[in-house]
């Protein structure tokens, strides 16, 4: 099969499109056939070994954490042919590659409403949207929400599951992303380029690496690691379904061209790599 590798860590040349073995299902293991795998922000940092201590992977390394695609062989139950999507283990071969090896436990049926390769952008960023929102900070309906960042594929998320659950929703981002953000349910828009920050809210999201201006938080500040939760997902999945969460995708690339993503990801939405 065909992967992106990276033999040594680096910057993104080291990432190299070449032949691979089809990895075989173990115990508990399923084959899937990639329909699509998403990039995220951590796949850079692992791949130029910035998080070596926190994420030792073996090398050479397949990376990427999540994916799309069908059941191709399985010694755990699931039948040949289903629609799944899965977020894989940070330390794990990864889904950037035609099969990945998933943990059974790892699976969740894929939305049945929109591309399979598309679903790809869901795990991870809908995953942390939620976990940060109701199991951080245990937003409620009519608390004002500040999404600083919004703009990015955990904030588009965000916004429409703090509007769900009957939130106030405010949301910083650049122009290009004013008209989507509305779309998802933002009740106000705060142009991060232009104006500084004002107001108080009952919880504050933060979703850049840079404050904006006027920005400040007087309350506790929690640092979110994105957890696992297959129960979640499905319930995500489920919203999909139900035309209640939007999946964004900013760019479809072929695979191969997954080092050119890793210098210059898209923003709004994920970027997904179809083999």
């Amino acid at each position: 099969m065909k992967a992106v590798r990276f033999h040594d860590y680096g910057d993104s040349k080291v990432l190299r499109y070449e032949e691979v073995p089809t990895p075989v299902p173990g115990p508990g293991e399923v084959l899937v056939k990639i329909a699509g795998s998403a990039f995220n922000p951590v796949d850079d940092g692992i791949r130029g070994g910035y998080l070596q201590q926190v994420f030792p992977v073996d090398l050479p390394h397949v990376p990427g954490i999540e994916l799309s695609g069908t059941v191709a062989l399985s010694a755990a139950g699931w039948p040949a042919g289903e629609p799944v999507i899965a977020l894989l283990s940070m330390t794990a071969p990864g889904s950037a590659a035609e099969y990945a090896l998933v943990p059974a436990e790892a699976l969740v049926r894929a939305p049945r409403t929109v591309d399979l390769a598309d679903a790809a952008a869901l795990p991870s960023s809908a995953l942390t949207a939620w976990q940060v929102l109701f199991e951080h900070a245990k937003l409620q309906k009519g608390q004002t929400v500040l999404i600083n960042g919004a703009g990015g594929a955990v904030g588009g998320y965000a916004v429409q599951l703090a509007k769900q659950v009957g939130a106030v929703v405010t949301a910083t981002a650049s122009k290009r992303s004013a008209d989507r953000l509305r779309a998802r349910g933002a009740d106000h828009l705060i142009d991060y380029t232009a104006e500084p920050l004002s107001g108080q809210f009952d919880v504050v999201v933060n979703l850049v690496a840079t404050e904006a201006p006027g920005f400040n938080t007087a309350g506790p500040n929690i640092n979110v690691f994105l957890r696992p939760d297959p129960a979640r997902l499905a319930d995500l999945v489920a919203r999909v379904d139900a035309g209640e969460l939007v999946i964004d995708v900013a760019e479809r690339r072929p695979l191969k061209d997954l080092a050119a993503v890793h210098d210059n990801p898209a923003g709004g939405g994920k970027s997904v790599l179809l083999p």
